[in-house]
């Protein structure tokens, strides 16, 4: 959009509604980015369910094991050892997932704000550059316009000057008897 707008004395003429639309998608296309972190975030959620549900279905094998060699005691407590260290095996696992999902999606969201933040700096950067360079180009302008206007007064007090009458002639005798205006002939 810069380049191809207009130039004039080195200045470079931005149309302001377009750079407007501009921002507003930048502005609108942002939830955008918002809403793919929150997708992301629910698809951890959703590995983290499945894992729950895998570690359920593994303790679920391992408690059914159990029941199946309850009959012999040596058996059952070592069934029921394992399946203990399953449980804290896999609740170790869950929540080391569960941890690493909260800090990516820390990771993310706070990335998300500093794109955000860069942003509107960079579009408050150019807005302001905008204004500063409109502002140079009207003081220049007006600035040629009052330089103009006093060239043009002058020329039209020089004019009326041309057009005003002499004043009468008086008789000046200590100078041979000339007229002020014969006198520089």
């Amino acid at each position: 959009m810069i380049l191809d707008s207009p130039r004039f004395f080195g200045r470079t003429f931005l149309d302001e509604e377009r750079i407007i639309e501009q921002l507003d998608q930048i502005r609108l296309s942002l939830p955008d980015a918002f809403h793919e972190a929150d997708t992301i975030v629910r698809h951890k959620e959703e590995v983290f369910l499945q894992a729950e549900q895998y570690a359920q279905e593994i303790i679920d094998t391992a408690d059914r094991r159990s029941n199946q060699l309850m009959n012999e005691s040596t058996i059952v407590r070592q069934s029921e050892m394992q399946a203990q260290q399953i449980r804290q095996r896999v609740q170790q696992e869950c929540e080391s997932i569960r941890e690493q999902t909260i800090a990516e999606i820390d990771r993310m969201r706070h990335q998300a704000q500093q794109e955000l933040e860069e942003m509107q700096r960079l579009a408050i950067a150019e807005c302001e550059s905008i204004q500063a360079g409109a502002d140079d180009y009207a003081d220049r302008t007006l600035h040629d316009m009052e330089s103009q206007l006093g060239e043009m007064l002058r020329i039209v007090r020089n004019g009326r000057q041309q057009l005003q009458p002499e004043p009468p002639v008086r008789a000046n005798f200590g100078q041979g008897g000339m007229r002020p205006s014969q006198r520089g002939k």
